[in-house]
């Protein structure tokens, strides 16, 4: 292990593979979809505009992460 941090070689290691941008939590990336909850329509997530703080176009109710 270079330096001994853990990493070791390139590629390999405990701190590879993952990332923040991945699966439903906040800071999933630009893409996707916002889900209403109640009535499952489907919107296309607009980047810098969490899903929480949409309203469903057909129901009123907030959307939530694809």
């Amino acid at each position: 292990m270079p330096r001994g941090d853990g990493t070791g070689p390139s590629g390999q290691g405990p701190r590879t593979g993952g990332g923040r941008m991945r699966g439903n939590r906040p800071g999933a990336g630009p893409s996707g979809s916002c889900v209403c909850p109640s009535c499952g329509t489907k919107v296309p997530h607009q980047a810098g505009i969490p899903c929480y703080s949409v309203s469903c176009p057909k129901c009123g109710a907030k959307m939530v992460r694809e």
